[in-house]
């Protein structure tokens, strides 16, 4: 199939990593491909001080330790809002190192402190163990709040793919589980549905960067099992989940030529649906992960939205 890709992003395919999740093997390949993208992305120098360290937080039900990244504006004098970012990566791959330049940009653009997670990964580490660390985190931070210079009362959740995914299931399971009490989430290309049956998952078989072959590798290593099954909790997929009601506010970003497209979108309408104050953002001629090409002018719109959705639902 073609796409009509922006013409800004049409000379980058050819450099953008090569995903393709057939088997175990070529998981792995991936894996010690991840330092060459780093390596090729633009570091992001602040124009602000941040402190940045790395630590861990008690893991769930006695689960390890789960590694987290914390960065903060240096010489705060007040508490300022906290975000706990997860990062992409169909939920097999991706760590701290590759999303530290775009987090790192966030928190010098708005002043905020940021948590991101390094939580394990499928299929060595199936659902629950992903979201149950995020999970962990999450509490952790709304624990540590005081020491970490954050307002309690205005802690987000965020990420994208996968991690727009696992965001909106860790949100899901502190508002079951009674807290912590979150004032927003930030779903980017979310990852909800393995049901795989929208029009735009049956259709983009070959699609940069992800497609409908990668989307089924990928719920299979998270689920354990092949996915669309009867039983699959919301916490794993949250487009499963039959109540939507009394989440916090949501921005969802959806792009035109994903195969996870209509999943977002589905869900952002169903949020609305359930009275939660909603947002979406389709963005047309992109491919999922487009945002890499930074710069784009439709890439630079993208985060320039993510910026201005966290000021406006971390109240910064």
């Amino acid at each position: 199939m073609s796409y009509a890709i922006d013409a800004e992003l049409l000379p980058w395919l050819d450099m953008l990593p090569k995903v393709a999740l057939a088997d175990y093997d070529a998981l792995l390949a991936a894996r010690g491909e991840q330092g060459q993208l780093v390596a090729v992305m633009p570091a992001y120098e602040p124009t602000n001080p941040v402190d940045v360290r790395d630590t861990t937080v008690p893991g769930p039900d006695g689960a390890p330790d789960v590694p987290v990244r914390v960065y903060s504006p240096a010489n705060r004098t007040e508490a300022v809002p906290g975000l706990v970012y997860i990062h992409g990566g169909g939920f097999v791959l991706g760590d701290l190192d590759m999303f530290h330049s775009p987090v790192l940009r966030l928190v010098d653009e708005l002043g905020i402190v940021i948590v991101s997670v390094d939580y394990r990964l499928a299929p060595e580490h199936p659902f629950p163990a992903p979201v149950e660390d995020c999970y962990a985190a999450l509490q952790w931070v709304a624990k540590n709040a005081d020491e970490l210079g954050i307002d309690p009362e205005r802690i987000g959740v965020g990420g994208e793919s996968a991690g727009g995914g696992l965001t909106a299931g860790t949100v899901l399971m502190a508002r079951d589980r009674g807290g912590p009490e979150l004032c927003f989430q930030l779903l980017g290309i979310p990852e909800l549905d393995d049901r795989l049956d929208t029009e735009s998952m049956r259709d983009y078989v070959d699609t940069p960067l992800w497609n409908r072959p990668n989307a089924i590798y990928s719920w299979t290593s998270y689920l354990g099992t092949e996915p669309g099954g009867d039983d699959v909790s919301p916490y794993a997929a949250p487009a499963r989940a039959t109540d939507l009601s009394g989440l916090p506010p949501a921005f969802v970003t959806t792009c035109q030529y994903d195969p996870l497209r209509d999943e977002g979108i589905e869900y952002a309408r169903r949020l609305a649906h359930a009275g939660v104050p909603t947002e979406l953002r389709h963005y047309p001629a992109t491919f999922h992960g487009s945002s890499l090409v930074e710069a784009a002018a439709i890439s630079r719109r993208m985060f320039d939205d993510e910026v201005e959705a966290l000021r406006r639902g971390l109240r910064v």
